[in-house]
């Protein structure tokens, strides 16, 4: 499985805040749904999309940007 660098992960974290940002929080929850699931396409395998997906649910750190104002 291909891996990000320390610099390719970091610039697409900012990619990532950057594009939910400009959604704004009434749309943010539709947009990372929305970017899931094409990664999901990308991916390719339900069995480790699953599992990257309950990762991700038990590692959300707190607060959340759900609820930044």
């Amino acid at each position: 499985m291909p891996t990000l660098n320390d610099d390719e992960r970091d610039m697409l974290y900012g990619a990532c805040c950057e594009a939910i940002s400009a959604v704004g929080r009434e749309r943010e929850s539709l947009m990372l749904a929305r970017l899931a699931l094409l990664l999901f396409e990308e991916v390719g395998d339900p069995v480790r999309c699953e599992a990257a997906l309950r990762a991700a649910s038990d590692s959300v750190p707190q607060p959340s940007l759900s609820s930044h104002q």
